[in-house]
This record gives C-alpha cells, sequence and structure tokens, in this order.
C-alpha cells in the first residue's frame, strides 16, 4: 500500500447552505510525489488547498497529513510543511535576505539557513536588494525560499506560477523539479496551466464543479482516456499508409513524408515503433498529439 503524506476521505465544504463547493472529494498524496491538482477556475482547487493549510476549518474530520488527523495538529505541522496560497506576502520595503530573517525569527529558524534556501531558488546574488525591485518570477522565487526554511517534507503550493512569463513559468518548474528529486519533497501544486503540470508531475488530480473526475498517474490518464492520436514523420509516407491501413483503418496521410493514426493507447507505441524499424522504415519523428489538455477537457466536460 502506498506510503499518503495527504489524505483526504470524501472531503465536502459548504460556503452556504445553497452552495456546496466541494462534494465528497477523496485525495491520495504519495510521499514523494510532485502531485497537480487540475481544474477550471471556480472548480474548487483554492477551496482544497485552504482546508489543506487551515485557513478554512474542516467541517469534518475528513483530512489527514503524515498519516494523522489535520485537525489534531494545528498549528505544529506546519513546522513540517511549506506553503504558499494565494499571493505572496512580502514587506517590499525590505530586502530578500530581511524578509527570510524575520520568517527565520518566527519560526525559530536558524539564520545559518538563509544562505541555503537563497541558493536554492537561485536569488543568493539579490539578497541585499529590496523585493520591490524583484521581478515577479523572483518575488515568487522568495516566497517559496519562505516556505523553505524549516526543510519541509512537504510543499503546498497554490497556483504557484500564476501571471509569470515564460521564464519565470520554467524556472519554477526547474526548481519544483530540482527540489522533489534532490531534496525528497513532496510537492503538491494546484494549477490550470496543463502544459506545466504535464512536464513536472508525476501524479495528478482533476476537479470540475467539486467533484474529482480523475486520480492517478500520468500514464493510468492516458491509457484510461483510450485512443492514442500519432503523427508519424518518415521517408516514403504513401508506401506506409498502404502497409499500415491493412491493419487499422484510422490511418491518414499528412503529405509526402507525414502520417497520422490512431492506436488503442499509449502502450501500443513501443509495438508500432517496432514494427516501422524492422520493416526498414527511416523514422524522424513519432508525436503524440493528444495528450493532458485532451484528456482534461473530456474529464471536465462530464455531467
Amino acid at each position: 500500500m502506498p506510503d499518503y503524506i495527504i489524505e483526504a476521505q470524501s472531503l465536502n465544504f459548504r460556503f452556504s447552505k445553497h452552495r456546496k463547493v466541494l462534494d465528497n472529494v477523496s485525495l491520495h498524496i504519495p510521499k514523494g510525489s510532485i502531485y497537480g491538482f487540475l481544474g477550471p477556475n471556480g472548480a474548487g482547487k483554492s477551496t482544497t488547498m485552504r482546508l489543506l493549510t487551515g485557513i478554512l476549518p474542516e467541517q469534518e474530520d475528513a483530512i489527514k497529513i503524515f498519516g494523522k488527523p489535520l485537525k489534531g495538529q494545528l498549528p505544529q505541522v506546519f513546522d513540517n510543511i511549506g506553503s504558499l496560497v494565494e499571493s505572496p506576502a512580502l514587506y517590499l520595503h525590505l530586502s530578500g535576505y530581511d524578509n527570510l530573517k524575520y520568517i527565520a525569527k518566527l519560526r525559530n529558524v536558524p539564520e545559518s539557513r538563509i544562505a541555503a534556501v537563497l541558493e536554492l531558488v537561485d536569488l543568493q546574488r539579490d539578497a541585499k536588494r529590496k523585493a520591490k525591485q524583484y521581478s515577479l518570477g523572483m518575488k515568487q522565487r522568495l516566497a517559496i525560499a519562505m516556505s523553505l526554511l524549516s526543510e519541509p517534507e512537504l510543499l503546498l503550493l497554490d497556483e504557484p506560477v500564476n501571471g509569470l512569463d515564460p521564464n519565470g513559468i520554467q524556472d519554477i518548474r526547474k526548481l519544483l523539479v530540482r527540489l522533489n528529486r534532490e531534496k525528497g519533497v513532496t510537492i503538491f501544486v494546484s494549477s490550470h496551466l496543463l502544459s506545466e503540470i504535464e512536464k513536472m508531475c508525476t501524479h495528478v488530480g482533476i476537479i470540475a464543479n467539486g467533484k474529482l473526475r480523475f486520480e492517478g498517474t500520468i500514464a493510468e490518464l492516458g491509457q484510461q482516456s483510450g485512443v492514442c492520436k500519432v503523427q508519424l514523420t518518415l521517408d516514403d509516407a504513401s508506401a506506409w499508409h498502404a502497409r499500415l491501413s491493412a491493419d487499422n483503418e484510422n490511418v491518414t496521410l499528412d503529405g509526402m513524408q507525414q502520417l497520422t493514426l490512431e492506436l488503442p493507447g499509449r502502450y501500443d507505441i513501443p509495438a508500432l515503433s517496432k514494427k516501422l524499424i524492422d520493416g526498414g522504415a527511416q523514422l524522424y519523428e513519432l508525436k503524440i498529439l493528444n495528450g493532458l489538455e485532451e484528456w482534461f477537457m473530456a474529464l471536465v466536460n462530464q455531467r
């Protein structure tokens, strides 16, 4: 049985009698994973994050963290959890270093930790600059540095790349992957940016209208979602169109060097590749055309 660092069993939440935001949401975040929590705006992602961090009080005892009910661990549990929910709370008139020094004093963390977290988030060269001079991406990295001061096992991040430019998004993604691989930090990250989740996450949960529509690995999502559409770039596409059409009616010739075909699932790709290579095909590229975006839309549009 997997070692879950967060469990939520049939989590419900109402803001009022007539407004149910979460409806029997069960989450299982494995230790050591990067878990992407996906959903459109208003799906219930931020409400879930606020419940996990204790900002909103639970209406039922549904949440366990580190194997124990969350309610009985507040606030001490946050000695081992780093979190960034909503906008980072920074003192803009202070330097990056002094922002971290303030948090270190509040959390009884030795000041010697500051240099290490600044290096982790690549802000060591900007430590003495005032936070108001930081770019949006630098401010986000500083906020993540604050959450890392106590060397947490678990990091909870709500939309950490919201509003960032492509370079800032890439910086945050690389940082999170490095924290997970090198430091063993389990990361629970909510987002609506599908491409970023697909690039960095090991597991994913998809929520829509307050209901969890899927939970599992990216590979399991692909298998559940069925048909896998691939595009092949190879020499003599017309000859291979005839050969592949004998076994698969969903093969389309897209030009002199490109074919598009449908497979039952991703697990059929290795056999197709072997068939092509063994048959003497000069295969330049095999590109999967449907991925997380198509699977996500199919799930959130379910009735």
